[in-house]
Order: C-alpha cells, then structure tokens, then sequence
C-alpha cells in the first residue's frame, strides 16, 4: 500500500511547480549576490569614469538598484504564478478521486496493520513522508501570503507591518531550503535502494515495487 501511483494532475502539477520554485529561487540567489545594489556601485562607476564621465557614488548606486529591481520585480511575478500553482494545488486535492486525496492515504495508512518489523518502519516513515508534505504545504502557504504583502505593500494596513512581513517572508525561505534538500536527498535514496522508479513514477505515473 505504500507504493502508489500518481494521477497525472498531481504529476503535471509537481513539475510545473518544481519549474517555478526553481526560477524562483535563482532569483533570490541572483538578487542577493551578483545583482546586489551595494555590490555592484564600483562596477558601475569605474567603467564609467575610465571613459571620462563624472558619476558619484548616488548616481552610480541608482543605476544599480535599477538592474536589481527589475530581477526582483520578476522575483514578484514568479511569486504570483507560485499563488496560482498553490490555488491549483488545492482545486486538484478537492477534485481528487477519494482513495487518492492525501487525507484518504493518510488514514489507510494510520489504520494499516503492520504484521512485521518492517511493514511498521514502512507504515511509520509513509506516514511521515505525508505529514511532511503538509508542512512543506503550510511553508509555501506562509510564503505565498507574505510575499503578497510584500508585493502589496501600499496598502495601508501592509505598510504598518512590512518590518514583521519582511522577516517572516527570510526565516521561511530557510526551513523551505531546508525541506527541498531533505526531500532530494530521501528521494534519491528511495530510488537507488528499495522504492526503485520512484522517480520515473512521478513521470509516467505508477511506481513499481
């Protein structure tokens, strides 16, 4: 029971987000190293000055944050299809045929009687595999919503607390890092020892024991 297959909603789904977390995260990694404002005022002023033009350090800093706020203005509308893939998540889960909700194999699998050693280990980390994703879930959630107040941060109500938006939006970003290793480096694992095709399964749909 712990060898399922994929609809192929849920397949198309994982990597169309897969994708965008992706280009998502590169962004972030960009934004916060090669198109860094204060990084990147020398490399604007000393060409520059080589070719004989005066450019103090606001002008050459303006430039700068030009070209970083054009990568997180992509950042914000990478975040907006990330809103749209969570609300797409949620509408398949609802859509769902019953055995294959993530409720439903949540409670096949907490009332699964395990008769071996082994079918409880597998029960027991299946169970954990699961209620990880809805924390992933949660994290994304979390994510998705404070990123639209950062990007809705006129709003009045947005300004006053911009401070406690930005600082949760940062801390989250870590714990999700931290599930999408955790989550490649099970998988891999998974693959190459006792659950060969998982990987494949999430391509073409069944996993093979």
């Amino acid at each position: 029971m712990f060898i399922e297959p994929h609809s192929l909603p849920i397949r198309i789904w994982h990597w169309l987000f897969f994708l965008v977390l992706a280009a998502s995260l590169v962004t972030v990694l960009f934004g916060s190293t090669v198109f860094r404002t204060q990084d990147n005022i020398v490399t604007v002023q000393e060409p520059l000055q080589e070719k004989g033009a005066t450019v103090t350090k606001d002008q050459a800093r303006a430039v700068a944050h030009e070209y970083s706020d054009k990568l997180w203005n992509l950042h914000k509308w990478i975040g907006f299809i990330l809103c749209a893939l969570l609300l797409s998540r949620l509408i398949i889960e609802i859509t769902q045929p019953g055995e294959e909700k993530l409720k439903s194999k949540i409670k096949r699998a907490v009332g699964f009687s395990a008769a071996s050693q082994t079918a409880r280990m597998e029960k027991r980390h299946y169970i954990q595999v699961k209620w990880g994703y809805l924390a992933f879930y949660l994290l994304i959630l979390t994510m998705a919503l404070t990123g639209l107040g950062l990007a809705f941060e006129d709003v009045p109500w947005l300004k006053n607390r911009h401070t406690a938006i930005v600082e949760i939006h940062s801390i989250v970003q870590y714990f999700i890092y931290g599930f999408i290793i955790v989550h490649l480096v099970g998988v891999i694992r998974a693959d190459l020892g006792k659950h060969r095709g998982i990987v494949s399964g999430m391509i073409h749909g069944q996993t093979k024991p």
